[in-house]
């Protein structure tokens, strides 16, 4: 089971910026990595609006927040432009880097998919926190003040 201060799975998966994205190509600054079942249903909608209102002070803490769920990229493009989110949302239609994060599972009446999860990554590629059941209406408040604690602002 992952834990924090385990290296982070890596990842290879296209983005709604039409670029395919790794892992390291984050390293050298916090990343939020959060897992979400799908665009456009109403907890991930609240979810992605929560930490889109949060983002200024998220980034000015020195964290990424990037989006990952089974959707397309055109899925992605479309969620992102209806609801004006400006951070990364990734593809992974095979559902491997998901499961490699421990984000595919039993979703209760909803059956097995993609679970609300959430890690911030450090510098180094290494989990610094895990929030598991993410609750989705104050998610973006919950993020930022885990990253201003991480980076000491």
């Amino acid at each position: 089971m992952l834990s924090e201060g385990n290296t982070a799975p890596d990842f290879s998966l296209r983005g709604s910026d039409g670029k395919t994205h790794t892992l390291r190509d984050f390293s050298g600054r916090l990343l939020v990595l959060y897992f979400y079942p799908k665009d456009e249903t109403p907890g991930c909608t609240m979810e992605a609006k929560s930490l889109s209102e949060n983002l200024q002070e998220i980034r000015a803490a020195g964290a990424t927040v990037a989006g990952i769920s089974a959707d397309s990229v055109d899925s992605h493009c479309r969620f992102a432009g209806k609801h004006g989110l400006e951070f990364l949302l990734l593809s992974d239609p095979g559902m491997e880097t998901i499961k490699a994060y421990e984000s595919y599972g039993n979703r209760g009446i909803f059956g097995p998919g993609t679970l609300r999860n959430t890690f911030v990554i450090g510098k180094d590629g290494r989990i610094l926190k895990i929030i598991r059941k993410v609750k989705p209406a104050h998610h973006g408040a919950e993020i930022l003040e885990i990253v201003e604690a991480l980076s000491g602002k």
